[in-house]
Order: structure tokens, then C-alpha cells, then sequence
């Protein structure tokens, strides 16, 4: 039987028809303790403010409906004992985790259970109670994390193809580069909340953080006024040349980045390890400005070339750890300006984010004879 509803679907604004019709139901209720016990785990859902939201649910728990008349939903898998009713699509579709890596066959064990599933909010329902009590029933372990993450928004509204606000990765990597585009998912996306996509925005970050923070410094740097000769200067001298305020502050978080960043992967907090390097690398750069290395260049004081080489050497080691740092959201970018600085493949381990005054590592290295642009300045 089906009537008609004045009820809307909160997110589409759908008039929503209810309907009834025999199916068969899978005993949901009956693991209503142990997927409260699977949940006592604190980081199994994450982030928090999910596994709130599926404790809450439990309240309301009712058994579930795992099939459909086949006359009304012929394209579906059939029952195995009734054939007059093909299987809800969600538990087809959840199974596939396991038979992707080999289900029922043993050798799926080698994969399950998975150390995280990957999931949008919207299905947070189907894999934090659904899945899991699936898998109980079974006799296998549900995954050991499901990280939840919000939606990409365009203008605060959420995006639709019905709608027509969908926005295109192949046309909008067109206009800030496959680099710049998959930079600014990466740093505006927060697990606990929607993000919001505008032209205006990723322009403003691009340009402001990829061209103008990073890009630029490294033009500083080669510059044929205080560097015509493209020379990378020994590492280990800065730390003790130079004594201003900002670049004992520029040391300190040259020295500290790798592991901020660390702790931020590790919390999938990828914004966090955006906002480390690059509030680093403005330090480098007010270093730069209050040293003035354009005035050094012009003394002929040897106490005046020894400083301008520790800032030039200060400003490239922060740009080589920023690079590692960013290599996870970067990879192309990273890479290219390791292989600018001339960095081999040994030394681009996470280990390799302690500054080189540090470590007192030594990297053979020639003069930079070319310039590069790594990341263009975009233009409306």
C-alpha cells in the first residue's frame, strides 16, 4: 500500500511516499549489545562527534529489511530460498568489501579485518550499524576504524547533478592544475564538518600559500642580486650565524615541523600539517626580509657574507623539510623540488624531516644553474 506524505527529505526538500510490502528482515535488534561494546572503543569511529551520532541511533533500533518484491525490483540478486525477492542493495553491496579480497575463500584474511574504512557521512549509518552487525553474524570482526569525513559544499548548498551546481576535478584541475586543485582539497577538508568549495577561495589559497609562500622564496633565494651563482651554502653554519629573534624562531620550527606534522597524519588532521609547513615558511620569510640579504650582498665585511650565505642556507632547509612534509598532499610538486634541491631518493625519508643542523647529515650538492616556477601565480 502506498500514500501519500506532506513529509520532505531533509536534505533534498523530496515529498516522500511511504510504502508497505512484505520482505524478509534481518534480526538487527539482536546485536544492539554488542555494536554498543564495538563502540566503546573510542577511536573506532572517528571522529567522535560520528560515534555520538550512532550511539544515538541505537535508541531507536528496529530490524531490517534486507529484501524487495522482485516484480518491483527485478535487476536485483535473488533470495537463495525465495526467488520472488531479490536482495536490498545495500547488503549486496556492503558484502563486495569482503569478496573484493577473496571471500569465502580464506586467503580474505590476509586483509580482514581492515585496519580503516573510509567513508562519507551520509553512509555513516549502513557501515557503523549495518556492516558491522552484518559481519558479527557472520563470526568476523567488523573493521577496526571507520573514519567518517563531511561534504564538499558549493556555496554552502550541498552539490547535486539534479541541481546542476556539480563541480568538475577535470575542469577545475584545467584552471589551477592537478597540483594546486588536489592541494586545496586536502588542506580545506575537515573529517568533522562540510567543506566549502568557491572559485574565489581556491585562487586566493593557491596563490597566497603554493605561489607567493613557497614559490616565491625559493625565487628569493636564487636571485641574481644576493645569489647569481645558484649556490646552496653548507646547512650546519646558520645555527650559529645567525642570532636574530626571528631566525632563533625560524630554527624552532624547523626543528619542531616534522613532528607537528607527524601527529596531524596520524589524527588524519591534514589541514593541521597544511597550516604547520606553511606558517614555518612565513617565519622563513620574515627571516629573509629582516635580514635584508640584498644590503649583505652590497657589504664587503666578511662577517656580512658569511650571514647572507646562513640565509640563504636557513631559508633552503626549510623549504627541503616543508617539501617532505607536504610530500603525502604534494607528491608531484615535493618531488619536483627535491629534485630541484637535489636531494637523493635516501634522504626523502619522514627521518629526513630533522633540519640538517640537527642530524648533522651532510648532502653533497652542486649550484643551481636554472630556475624554475613551481607554481604559478593564477590570474582571473
Amino acid at each position: 500500500m502506498t500514500e501519500s506524505s506532506n513529509e520532505t527529505f531533509a536534505e533534498s526538500g523530496d515529498v516522500l511516499d511511504w510504502t508497505e510490502e512484505d520482505t524478509y528482515k534481518f534480526r538487527l535488534t539482536s546485536f544492539k549489545d554488542d555494536l554498543k561494546y564495538w563502540f566503546q572503543h573510542e577511536n573506532v569511529i572517528y571522529p567522535a562527534i560520528y560515534r555520538n551520532t550512532l550511539i544515538s541511533w541505537l535508541d531507536d533500533l528496529e530490524d531490517l529489511s534486507i529484501s524487495r518484491p522482485a516484480k518491483r525490483v527485478p535487476w536485483a540478486i535473488p533470495t537463495p530460498s525465495d526467488e520472488s525477492h531479490t536482495i536490498y542493495v545495500w547488503l549486496d553491496a556492503l558484502v563486495n568489501y569482503l569478496t573484493a579480497v577473496g571471500y569465502p575463500d580464506n586467503s580474505f584474511k590476509k586483509f580482514w579485518p581492515p585496519t580503516a574504512q573510509v567513508i562519507g557521512k551520509d553512509i555513516l549509518k549502513f557501515h557503523g550499524i549495518y556492516w558491522p552487525a552484518f559481519l558479527m553474524a557472520v563470526g568476523l570482526e567488523p573493521p577496526k576504524q571507520l573514519l567518517c569525513h563531511g561534504h564538499w559544499t558549493i556555496e554552502d548548498s550541498k552539490m547535486s547533478k539534479s541541481k546542476g551546481n556539480v563541480i568538475s576535478p577535470f575542469t577545475t584541475a584545467k584552471d589551477f592544475t592537478a597540483d594546486g586543485l588536489r592541494y586545496f582539497l586536502l588542506r580545506e577538508a575537515v573529517l568533522h564538518a562540510d567543506a566549502n568549495f568557491s572559485t574565489q577561495k581556491v585562487q586566493r589559497i593557491l596563490n597566497a600559500e603554493l605561489a607567493d609562500t613557497l614559490g616565491n622564496l625559493i625565487n628569493r633565494c636564487l636571485g641574481n642580486t644576493i645569489n647569481p651563482g645558484g649556490i646552496i651554502y653548507n646547512a650546519a653554519e646558520y645555527k650559529t650565524i645567525l642570532r636574530s629573534k626571528i631566525a632563533l624562531e625560524n630554527m624552532k620550527a624547523l626543528e619542531e615541523l616534522g613532528e607537528k606534522a607527524k601527529k596531524h597524519y596520524e589524527e588524519n588532521h591534514l589541514h593541521h600539517v597544511v597550516d604547520a609547513a606553511m606558517n614555518t615558511l612565513r617565519i622563513t620569510n620574515q627571516m629573509f626580509d629582516r635580514h635584508q640579504p640584498w644590503l649583505l650582498k652590497k657589504s664587503e665585511h666578511f662577517d656580512s657574507a658569511k650571514e647572507l650565505e646562513s640565509v640563504i642556507s636557513l631559508c633552503f632547509e626549510n623549504i627541503r623539510v616543508a617539501a617532505l612534509v607536504l610530500y603525502p598532499i604534494l607528491p608531484r610538486l615535493s618531488s619536483d623540488l627535491l629534485d630541484f634541491l637535489q636531494i637523493p631518493q635516501v634522504n626523502r625519508t619522514w627521518e629526513d624531516t630533522k633540519p640538517l643542523h640537527v642530524t648533522g647529515t651532510s648532502i653533497e650538492r652542486t649550484p643551481i644553474l636554472s630556475k624554475k616556477v613551481f607554481f604559478r601565480k593564477i590570474k582571473n
